[in-house]
C-alpha cells in the first residue's frame, strides 16, 4: 500500500518583500505564514521550508529508530529527536544535524549509537535528503 501526502503553498510578490503561506492537505496543522525574513534572516518567529523539513526528518528518524530497535529485540521506552537544518541564502541547505536521546532498556551506548546511524542512513526522509550532509549524535539515557 502507498500513501500520498500533500501540502500547498501560495506566494505573493517578490522573494524579499513578498509573503506566502503553506498548508497541509490533512489539516493536521493550520496554515502557516512564510516570508524571506523568517527563512533567511531570523528564526525568532514564523516558520520556513527548512523548519518543516526538520520536523519531518525528526519524526521519520524517530520512527525508523523505534522500528530498528524493536526488530533487534529492544523496544525503546522513549526517543527524543531534534533535527537542525542549516540554511544560508547563498548556499541553500548546507547540512542537517540530528540529536537523538533515547531510553532503551537492555542496550549500551555503542549499540544505541549504531542503531541511530542505521536509522539516519535508512529513514525515507534521510534518503530523500541524501544530497545534503547529515550528521548525528546519540545519547543513551539510563
Amino acid at each position: 500500500m502507498t500513501v500520498e501526502s500533500s501540502a500547498s503553498a501560495t506566494w505573493e510578490g517578490s522573494l524579499v518583500s513578498g509573503k506566502g503561506t503553506v498548508r497541509p492537505a490533512s489539516g493536521a496543522f493550520p496554515e502557516l505564514a512564510l516570508t524571506w525574513n523568517q527563512r533567511a534572516d531570523s528564526r525568532a518567529s514564523g516558520t520556513s521550508p527548512e523548519e518543516l523539513i526538520a520536523a519531518a526528518h525528526a519524526g521519520c528518524l524517530s520512527m525508523a529508530l523505534a522500528h530498528g530497535l524493536t526488530g533487534a529485540g529492544h523496544p525503546p521506552e522513549r526517543l527524543d529527536t531534534i533535527s537542525k537544518v542549516t540554511f544560508g541564502a547563498a548556499e541553500g541547505i548546507s547540512g542537517i544535524h540530528l540529536i537523538v536521546k533515547g531510553k532503551v532498556p537492555g542496550i549500551d551506548a555503542a549499540v544505541f549509537t549504531a542503531a541511530v546511524e542505521d536509522a539516519k542512513a535508512n529513514c525515507p526522509v534521510s534518503k530523500a535528503l541524501a544530497a545534503v550532509p547529515i550528521t548525528a549524535e546519540a545519547t543513551l539515557e539510563l
